[in-house]
Formats: structure tokens, sequence, C-alpha cells
């Protein structure tokens, strides 16, 4: 996809975005968007009918009379995008779907991070998102309004075409992360998850925020194309290999390890606490985000979360 096709995309999303911003509202992480507690507001006299428990026993004793504490709802949170742009985002040639346009991995993640922003933005919440490939390469602090929103957009565009070509550290990203953020907040981490050595970190992270995985995959890693000998690179590892893509076992074997990796990955999320969703290359991205934050793909770990 050229960069003027992502864009007129990117125009739409600041309309899908107050709808899905409901749906994350009324949603499992409603709280996170509503406000995750509250904060004291001020002191007042005693009023007949007033909560006892509520009541300023300092500021009694000071004035000889009796005070109430008063308590607004705390709305001022914080909403973390995490996007791996290392080499394996890129797209392939072998997918295309005669008469579309091709989606990379790394276009789908920033179309899903977009409308994660917007979405954001349109409850009034700080925004912010850290870019990494084998280290940290860029990190917006969190603030709000559409300037901002812009900016991020605007500079995971800038990779559009030049992704890194090293291969990803998304643990590293994950402990970055978490010094980020001060306080309980919610990250949304988009990538491939072809990065090892995370589990640990995504548990750590999990336990201080709310978090979501989103897991771009593509119609390759189902079904390997019969197109005679490849030769095969693994952009994390530089390892190469050559495929014998016309044997039906090849073939099998290809979507059998992508398999096992997508089970374990969805096994790993569970176990860490964070939600998770496998968003396709080949879907539409507002959809499957509406979809899951509407319950219909049900986040995972959201059972006695706190």
């Amino acid at each position: 996809m050229d960069r003027h096709e992502l864009l007129r995309r990117i125009t739409t999303f600041p309309l899908i975005a107050a709808s899905l911003a409901e749906d994350i509202l009324v949603g499992d992480f409603g709280s996170v968007f509503k406000g995750q507690g509250i904060e004291f507001d001020e002191v007042r006299r005693y009023e007949r009918g007033d909560d006892i428990r509520s009541i300023d026993w300092n500021a009694g004793a000071r004035f000889g009379i009796p005070f109430v504490k008063l308590y607004r709802e705390e709305r001022d949170l914080t909403v973390l995008v995490i996007l791996d742009i290392s080499a394996s985002m890129g797209g392939n040639d072998l997918t295309q779907v005669p008469g579309t346009e091709p989606v990379s991995r790394y276009e789908q993640a920033l179309l899903a991070a977009a409308l994660i922003l917007f979405s954001a933005e349109r409850t009034g919440q700080r925004a912010g998102a850290l870019f990494f490939d084998k280290e940290i390469r860029r990190v917006f602090p969190p603030k709000k309004g559409r300037r901002n929103t812009m900016a991020i957009i605007t500079g995971a565009l800038n990779f559009q075409g030049s992704l890194s070509d090293q291969g990803s550290d998304l643990g590293a990203a994950l402990v970055g992360a978490g010094r980020l953020l001060k306080r309980r907040s919610l990250a949304v981490v988009i990538s491939d998850f072809f990065s090892v050595n995370w589990e640990q970190q995504l548990g750590d992270l999990s336990r201080a925020h709310d978090v979501i995985a989103i897991r771009i995959s593509d119609p390759l890693d189902e079904k390997m194309p019969n197109a005679g000998l490849l030769s095969l690179e693994d952009p994390e590892t530089g390892i190469r290999i050559q495929g014998t893509t016309g044997f039906s076992g090849f073939r099998s074997a290809w979507k059998d390890w992508h398999d096992e990796k997508a089970q374990l990955w969805e096994s790993l999320c569970r176990r860490a606490g964070a939600a998770h969703l496998e968003l396709s290359t080949q879907a539409d991205a507002a959809a499957a985000l509406f979809r899951f934050f509407k319950g219909e793909v049900r986040p995972a770990g959201r059972t006695g979360r706190r």
C-alpha cells in the first residue's frame, strides 16, 4: 500500500474512532478509559446525611466543627502504543490478492495503532508511543490532543517503506514501557511477536498495567503457495534456508510450525494476564477492533484481574 492510500484510510479514522471509543467505554476495558479511581477534591462542612466515613477528623479537631472530604473521579489516564518496526514487519509479494493493494504487517499495525490513538484522544486521555526493533528507536511521551496524535502517526508513517533491517527485542521494549508509565495505564503491544524472551517482561507489565497484545499475522503463515524452490530468510536471525514449496510435506510443515507458534503466543498471553487479538493483514482493522472491544472476540486474561 502506498503512503497516499494509507493516509486516505487514516483520515477517516477520527469519525470511526468515535464509535470505537464508546465500545471501549462499555466493554472490558471501560474502567481504563472511564477512570481508575478517585482523588481528593476539597473539604466542606459536614451536613446531615453525609457519610460519616468521609469525616475529616483532623480538620474537625482544628476548627471545632465537623468537616467531610469530597472526592472526584480520576480521569486523566494514559494509553501507550508499543509498535514493532523491525524487519519482519515488512510485506511480501507471495500473498498479494489479484486486484487488491497488499497490506504489509507494518501497515496493518499502523492502521490499528491509529485507531487506538484516535479513540484515546476522543475520550480525552493522554496517548504516547514507543517504536522498537533491537532497541527502542523513538519515544513519544504521553500527551493529550490531536496535534500529539498526528505527531505519533506521522512518526510511524516515516518508517513505512524503510523499516529497520534488524530483528526485534520485544522484552527490552516492554521494560522501557514499564519505566515510562508511572501509574496504571493501558499498554497496547502491536507486533508479529517473532521476538524471543519476552514472556517474563509481558507478565511484569501486565501486573502493573492493563495490556492488550495485538499479533499481526499474514495469510502466508497459514498457507505457503506452490512457488517452486525459494530462498527464505528469517529477518530476526538472518538465517537462510532453501524451501521446496512444490512439496506438500514442506507446505504442511510450514503451516504446522506457524500454528504452534500462534498457539504458544496465545497461551503465553493468557499466562501473563494480557488480553490478546490476532489481526490478519487481510482483515479490516477497524472491524476487527470493533468486535474485540464489543467482546465478540473475548479478551484473554480478564478474569480475576485487579
